[in-house]
């Protein structure tokens, strides 16, 4: 059966001009002012970043099901994603202040780190996570770089500090991976998902 929508688990401006990359029509369904969402993100120690992701994930899916049961809205397929960059089992979360943003991106200076991005579907009672791991690498960073980098105001709000399409893209050196994913919504891996939910997305068969 083909579904006109889909419920877009996430604030993330991002995954929202993904999306409309997709042709899928989305209606946001945000946490309420009484959910602790950022709970959600917490980590766990000795946790690897991809069992990170996928728990995260779909602890996210879990909540907005919940919200939408909640709040009595027609039924539709949920999409929830999340995003997270990390050096080998170092988890580099969103900066808390400058200070922090700084030292993430020192760390991320002239070496590669994995983005690991997982994206979430479901559909009734059925539901799919699949995992996408793309390698970036920085060149070096001078230091009056990442202090400009981080007076912007872009680092926060962002894993690891950095948005990958933000003016900091002019010192990535290699990219090995899904420049979609890296953003915050892996586009094959969500398109695949969402066809499989019945949402039709662009270029379809």
């Amino acid at each position: 059966m083909s579904r006109a929508f889909v419920y877009l688990a996430s604030q993330s401006p991002r995954r929202q001009q993904l999306l409309q990359q997709l042709g899928v029509r989305f209606e946001l369904l945000l946490p309420d002012a009484s959910e602790d969402a950022e709970a959600l993100e917490a980590q766990r120690g000795g946790e690897a970043a991809e069992a990170y992701v996928r728990r995260v994930t779909r602890a996210k899916l879990a909540a907005a099901r919940e919200r939408m049961q909640r709040r009595g809205l027609p039924a539709a397929p949920v999409l929830s994603a999340d995003t997270t960059v990390a050096i080998g089992r170092t988890i580099l979360g969103k900066p808390a202040d400058a200070q922090q943003a700084q030292a993430m991106l020192a760390r991320l200076s002239g070496r590669w780190h994995r983005v690991v991005s997982g994206v979430a579907v479901a559909d009734g009672a059925r539901s799919s996570l699949a995992l996408n791991v793309s390698r970036v690498r920085f060149a070096r960073l001078p230091r009056h770089t990442i202090e400009a980098y981080v007076a912007s105001g872009e680092p926060f709000g962002k894993a690891g500090a950095y948005a990958i399409q933000s003016a900091l893209a002019g010192w990535v050196e290699r990219i090995d991976g899904s420049h979609s994913g890296i953003m915050g919504l892996p586009l094959f891996e969500t398109a695949q998902l969402l066809r499989r939910a019945g949402v039709p997305t662009a270029l379809s068969p």
